[in-house]
């Protein structure tokens, strides 16, 4: 290989690999603040149930994962539907139920679980009201600022969020919701209750090790290629000496 051929794919194979290296260190970095986040969680969850009538409705930095008990008045007639919901692999929607607090003009919003729903979107709502009037779970922020909703149907949101569950409702809705734990296998007339997200270390670990394999992977080639380099074979050199003696003997 030319020498500054062979320059350039060495320095090319040192500058991946350090990307690479440092593409694993910062997949080490995530997982340690997984690793954070969950210590957080299964705090909070051990922590004492909190009714929502003690807590700060706009102001959620701390609530996230915390169990909290929602006390009031379920508003079935304005509940939302989340659609395209799994279950067990099977289609369904979520139910979304605002319920209005005693001295409180905002409502919280509850996810009280799956049903299932053959197109991910229509049900029949009122088979699935409860009797009951408080519910125990998890506070959650919306997964989003904006969210969207079917247009013929704006009750019927396509992605969660808290202006278009704001946008839906006549009052105004905390920053936050609840998804209320309980039994999650369901029933024919009650939604089958979501369950605490796994507190997993997620893939960060093994993308870390993918990472650094590749910046081993790139050393070593470049390794690999100077070392042929250097044991090919020259090309036989003729001297002067030798063209002068052949002249000679002719």
């Amino acid at each position: 290989m030319n020498p500054t051929r062979l320059r350039i794919f060495v320095l090319f194979a040192v500058a991946s690999a350090a990307v690479f290296v440092r593409l694993g260190v910062w997949q080490l970095h995530r997982r340690g603040e997984r690793r954070a986040q969950n210590a957080v969680i299964v705090a909070r969850q051990q922590d004492t149930e909190r009714d929502v009538r003690g807590l700060s409705l706009t102001d959620t930095t701390a609530l996230r994962f915390r169990r909290v008990r929602v006390l009031g008045v379920p508003d079935y007639d304005h509940e939302l539907i989340l659609a395209a919901r799994s279950h067990n692999g099977a289609p369904g929607v979520n139910l979304l139920t605002p319920v209005r607090v005693a001295g409180r003009d905002t409502a919280v919003l509850v996810n009280r679980g799956w049903v299932y729903a053959p197109d991910g979107a229509t049900i029949d709502e009122k088979r699935f009201r409860e009797s009951d009037t408080a519910f125990v779970g998890y506070a959650e922020d919306y997964p989003s600022a904006t969210g969207g909703s079917y247009a013929s149907k704006p009750s019927v949101l396509a992605r969660l969020g808290a202006d278009v569950a704001a946008r839906a409702l006549p009052y105004p809705i905390a920053r936050f919701y609840v998804v209320a734990l309980g039994d999650s296998a369901g029933a024919a007339d009650r939604p089958a209750r979501l369950t605490v997200p796994p507190l997993d270390e997620g893939p960060h670990l093994s993308y870390a090790i993918q990472w650094f394999a590749f910046a081993a992977i790139a050393l070593a080639g470049a390794a690999f290629v100077v070392k042929q380099a250097r044991d090919a074979p020259r090309g036989p050199t003729v001297g002067r000496g030798a063209s002068a003696g052949s002249g000679a003997s002719g």
